[in-house]
């Protein structure tokens, strides 16, 4: 048998409201959850309220992080704390961790990867935004798992401050970290990723860059290229950039047919070196599109990553979903980001126990079969069934 279920609600951190969430939760469910997800914006209390969680669910199969925006069965909010669950006799459950991101995000995946059990088949991953190095972490982790294991999560946030994000593993809060839990026994996984950009333009080449750095295209200064490209809008970088993501397309290894096409979201500029730092690497030698899209061309992506994540499930019954969404979409869709919850829940059937929120980055296979990959402004789900 299988039970799973979420709930939100709001108010301060503290021992009694996780405690309360807690309850809240078995009670919903009918018993004691085998793991947990938690969702929730930084604010104070926050050790003391996972420990009051912990203390109710009588489990350490806590995960989670800090973002942007939380979604629970009864749709998108900010400031609010949602809290997921699930119980099966089907599978297990491990939570790893690694810390120092910042100092070597790939070994830092080694390190995680090394810690599960070879029973592990599925991976949810939940890492900092702010001072990792997301491609890195995977390259570390795939090094260890290879590729077969499917991979998906996000990246921590804090609500848009870009100060400091928080990972969760069992009772610890962890930052410039990696948190994720895997998935043990016999399931199935559906998983779809979509954005909803397209490339505008002729392809410009990345002349130089470093990681996440881009410094020049086309052998000019790449704030250059995206000033003139932005005209008036120029001055509002980065914050307009999200609105323009850069976009490249890749091939998988061993593959000459077989496309992805990922997305870099703005995150900083240095006007004196004339460079843009981006939520992703970008590789050197790439070429590279300007893209656009708008609030309709996102909306119908979150749908097609849902039936993407269906179609892979098959003939399996859907017992537990996550969204994981990026916060540049949040931004762009405005007043209608609460629609991108409403179009995935319906696709879903409406029956489904949803549950996610809005990062900094999306982590998701490319395609089924395929490898995970780190992505921008993205709408990533993933699908339980059994």
């Amino acid at each position: 048998m299988i039970y799973s279920a979420t709930i939100k609600t709001t108010g301060n951190y503290s021992y009694d409201s996780g405690c309360r969430l807690g309850e809240s939760l078995i009670q919903k469910l009918g018993r004691i959850p085998d793991a947990c997800w938690l969702f929730c914006e930084p604010e104070q209390g926050l050790q003391d309220m996972i420990n009051g969680i912990a203390d109710a669910v009588s489990t350490l199969n806590i995960i989670g992080c800090t973002g942007a925006g939380e979604i629970a069965d009864s749709g998108f909010s900010t400031k609010s704390i949602v809290l997921g669950g699930i119980a099966m006799d089907q599978a297990g459950f491990e939570i790893v961790s690694a810390k120092n991101l910042s100092r070597d995000s790939e070994g830092a995946g080694r390190k995680l990867a090394a810690s599960f059990s070879s029973k592990v088949r599925y991976v949810q991953l939940f890492s900092d935004g702010i001072t990792g190095n997301g491609c890195a972490l995977l390259r570390g982790i795939s090094s260890i798992l290879g590729e077969d294991i499917p991979i998906t999560g996000g990246t921590a946030g804090d609500a848009g401050k870009f100060k400091k994000s928080w990972q969760f593993a069992g009772r610890e809060i962890l930052t410039d970290a990696a948190a994720a839990i895997g998935f043990t026994g016999d399931f199935k996984v559906g998983t779809g990723i979509q954005s909803g950009w397209s490339p505008i333009g002729l392809p410009k080449k990345v002349t130089r860059s470093s990681g996440n750095i881009l410094y020049e295209l086309n052998n000019e200064p790449a704030l250059k290229v995206f000033k003139r490209f932005l005209g008036k809008h120029a001055d509002k970088l980065p914050a307009v950039g999200v609105e323009y993501p850069l976009g490249f397309y890749g091939k998988c290894k061993n593959s000459d047919k077989d496309e992805y096409f990922l997305l870099r979201a703005t995150m900083a500029v240095n006007h004196e070196q004339g460079s843009i730092a981006f939520a992703g690497e970008i590789p050197e030698g790439t070429m590279v599109h300007l893209t656009c899209g708008d609030k309709a061309s996102l909306l119908d992506a979150s749908e097609k990553a849902a039936r993407l994540a269906l179609d892979e499930l098959g003939e399996a019954e859907p017992v537990m979903a996550f969204f994981y969404s990026c916060m540049a979409r949040k931004t762009l869709l405005g007043q209608r980001t609460k629609e991108e919850f409403e179009r995935v829940n319906k696709i879903l059937g409406g029956n489904i126990p949803l549950l996610g929120f809005y990062s900094f980055g999306e982590y998701c296979r490319i395609k089924p079969g395929g490898p995970c990959m780190l992505h921008n402004e993205s709408a990533a789900i993933s699908i339980i069934g059994i």
